[in-house]
Parts: structure tokens; C-alpha cells; sequence
């Protein structure tokens, strides 16, 4: 599973964020992201029926893609999402429960952090992908700043108000990649309006990661 995340994550580093989307919808909504270049997929455990939602992407595109969650919170969660067929545990926050839980779950933990203090907890924990979040509130100096001190084998994820037209600032500031979630879907879009969306993420991100 690692290695299909890293592949993913060097060709677009992109978590797309499904927040609200239903079980019978998903499928079609992982198969346009799929077909756009984006191939990390999370449904946040605060949307209709999320594990169902997993299951189901995990079924149709596990072989393709990396299906996880989001908004991930207790160790409960973490099972819940590992048995739904989950690879990968985004949250909000640095829990070391959470993380080690994950981990020992055979998944891979992206936990939230906000100060560098949070981020050590986190990547001494056992993550190796640290999701700051809310991004925008912090902006891309925050990332530049906090490169300086982490471990290089970890990699950071702008996630919250983040977004393709503002990737490349985050980019130069060491960002590694990032979380997109209403830039990508909102609840009740078709999954053309997700495509083509998509498509033009992914340009962005490749325009940008070129500049």
C-alpha cells in the first residue's frame, strides 16, 4: 500500500475530499477523479454512511487507487475504516493513539497538525505524512518555517482553503502536496462536474510542480 501511495503521490499529490457524498454516488464520483489523474481518495467519517462509501470505492477502485478517510478521530474510527477496506487515516488533529492504531491496522495515518511541536508528536508517533490544517490560516511561510527543523523522510500536506491557483506558493514553501475538497466536489455534483474539475486541478498541480 505504500508504494501505490508514493507512485500516487509523485505523480499527483492530491488527497481529493468527499465531504458529503453518498454511498450509491461515490463509485461514479472515484471513477472521475480516477479517469482525470488523481488517485487519493478520501470520504471524511462526517458524511452519510462514510464506511459504506469506503467499502464501496474500495471495492471498484482499491486495485487502482488509495481509498481512505477523513476526519478520523478515535481508534474506534480507525477500525471502523479498516474493516471497510481504508488505506489511508486523515484526521484533524495529532492523536498517538490514532496514529499508532493505524499503523498497526496496516494503514497509513495522515494526522493534522498545526504547530511545530504537534508535528514532532505526530512523526514520533509513527506518521510520515503530516497534513497541516487549517493550511490557510497559517499560510505557506508556516511550511517554510517548520521545513527547516522536520525529518526529510516526512512529507507535508497543505490541507483547508488551500487549492490549485495558490499550489505553487505552497510548493516553493516545501509543501509536498495537498488536501482539495470542495475545489473538486460538493455534495450533489455530477461526476462530469467532477471531471472536469478534476482536469483542471491536475493541470494546475502540474503546471505548478514545473514552475
Amino acid at each position: 500500500m505504500t508504494e501505490k501511495l508514493e507512485n500516487w503521490f509523485a505523480k499527483m499529490p492530491v488527497v481529493a475530499i468527499l465531504r458529503g457524498v453518498r454511498p450509491e454516488q461515490v463509485v461514479a464520483i472515484g471513477e472521475s477523479l480516477y479517469q482525470a489523474g488523481i488517485g487519493i481518495i478520501e470520504v471524511p467519517l462526517n458524511s452519510p454512511e462514510p464506511l459504506a462509501s469506503i467499502q464501496n470505492l474500495a471495492d471498484a477502485l482499491g486495485d487502482r487507487c488509495v481509498i481512505g478517510a477523513g476526519t478520523v478521530l478515535t481508534e474506534a474510527d480507525v477500525v471502523g475504516v479498516a474493516c471497510a477496506g481504508g488505506e489511508i487515516a486523515v484526521s484533524p488533529n495529532t492523536n498517538p493513539e490514532v496514529i499508532a492504531r493505524s499503523i498497526a491496522m496496516g494503514m497509513v495515518p495522515m494526522p493534522g497538525w498545526a504547530t511545530v511541536t504537534e508535528a514532532f508528536m505526530a512523526y514520533q508517533a509513527g506518521a510520515r505524512y503530516l497534513k497541516l490544517f487549517p493550511a490557510a490560516t497559517y499560510g505557506p511561510e508556516h511550511i517554510k518555517g517548520a521545513r527547516a527543523v522536520l525529518p526529510n523522510d516526512c512529507k507535508v500536506l497543505a490541507v483547508g482553503g488551500v487549492g490549485a491557483d495558490s499550489a505553487a506558493a505552497w510548493l516553493r514553501a516545501g509543501a509536498d502536496g495537498f488536501g482539495i475538497g470542495s475545489e473538486l466536489y460538493k455534495p450533489g455534483d455530477s461526476p462530469e462536474q467532477v471531471h472536469d474539475r478534476a482536469l483542471a486541478v491536475v493541470s494546475a498541480l502540474q503546471a505548478a510542480k514545473q514552475g
